[in-house]
């Protein structure tokens, strides 16, 4: 399997979950929410979105419908998808519309995007501020909700044990390459994001930037919710100065299959 054809089922995932969620239409309930956990309004999808958990649950089955090593060639392009969105001016997108953004959930965000299909991914790698334009990302702006989807990065596993009754093997590998340094910024300096990242900004940060410290927060804290959806670590968002198993030094090690 390649990325076309990869990009080609998660079309098919999106059209299918779209048309089945008509008929459901105000019902109070997403397409696809069955599982154990509370849904993000990311998640959730909107008004002629499907449901990107719905979404990763139908590629899975559609990926559970093919051989064994066309799951595994998924798997590593997937991570191939993670590694091209692995950029800093992402990254400061992301903490822009999520109020912060560790390095997980820089991961459970790009899963999220892949989720939006092929055309919306590409453009938003290219241009991150596109983000500004997406109607999923205009309906969280100025609530606490989140857009990130942790179930996309486990689509080849469900696949793979629904299809053999065994666990994927760990014959993928993602390296990361390094972040821009000119990104080396606190993503709390909304001075600096307007800059950089205009349209965000002006959707998600008040008028008049904070001249002290740059927070949005209404203490200059970080905050904890329900969701959890915090930076780790020293709170900033200062992607490129991050040291982690991806990250590092920048030229990142290659990580197994063996953790998801």
């Amino acid at each position: 399997m390649d990325k076309t054809e990869f990009w080609d089922l998660v079309g098919r995932a999106r059209a299918e979950v779209a048309a089945r969620a008509v008929p459901a239409a105000g019902s109070g309930s997403g397409a696809g929410s069955g599982g154990s956990g509370s849904q993000g309004a990311g998640e959730r999808g909107g008004a002629g979105r499907p449901d990107t958990r719905a979404v990763a649950d139908r590629v899975a089955e559609l990926l559970a419908e093919r051989p064994a090593e066309h799951i595994s060639a998924a798997q590593q392009v997937l991570w191939d998808l993670m590694a091209e969105s692995y950029r800093a001016p992402l990254w400061a997108a992301a903490y822009t519309v999520n109020g912060g953004c560790s390095d997980d959930g820089f991961d459970y965000f790009r899963a999220w995007l892949i989720g939006q299909g092929r055309e919306v991914f590409e453009r938003v790698v290219a241009d991150p501020d596109a983000l500004a334009g997406l109607d999923a990302v205009r309906e969280v702006a100025g609530s606490w909700a989140e857009l990130e989807c942790e179930r996309v990065l486990g689509v080849a596993w469900d696949a793979h044990r629904a299809a053999t009754g065994e666990e994927l093997p760990p014959t993928w590998s993602v390296s990361y390459a390094p972040l821009d340094p000119d990104w080396s910024f606190d993503f709390d300096d909304e001075r600096e994001i307007a800059r950089r990242l205009p349209a965000l900004a002006a959707l998600f940060f008040d008028d008049k930037p904070d001249e002290t410290d740059g927070s949005d927060k209404p203490d200059g804290t970080d905050e904890t919710d329900e969701r959890g959806g915090t930076a780790e670590g020293d709170g900033t968002g200062d992607a490129a100065g991050r040291t982690d198993d991806r990250a590092g030094t920048g030229a990142a090690p290659e990580e197994d299959g063996g953790a998801r």
